[in-house]
């Protein structure tokens, strides 16, 4: 997995679960064409339909839900690692 692809299945899982890509680039504190880059990026490296877009709505496909499915979890955990790890840090902050 290149970091690309794990930049871009944060973008698609914010996304998924905001269901919006304006309210997902707000929360992750980046544009939305950049959010809409990552994730048209992340649908054509791996060539599949991950969302359904509509002037009024976003869906996912059975593919996006498929992999929402396990990105979700993996990016919980990935991140509650990481708070554990900066809590038991013995070094000051920079």
């Amino acid at each position: 997995m290149s970091r690309d692809d794990l930049a871009d299945l944060v973008a698609f899982a914010a996304v998924a679960e905001m269901g919006s890509f304006t309210k997902a680039a707000s929360r992750l504190g980046v544009s939305q064409s950049a959010l809409t880059r990552a994730v048209q990026q992340l649908e054509g490296r791996h060539q599949i339909l991950l969302l359904e877009r509509t002037t009024r709505r976003l869906s996912l496909t059975p593919a996006g839900e498929a992999l929402l499915d396990v990105v979700r979890p993996a990016l919980q955990i990935i991140q509650n690692q990481l708070a554990l790890l900066e809590s038991q840090r013995e070094l000051p902050s920079p």
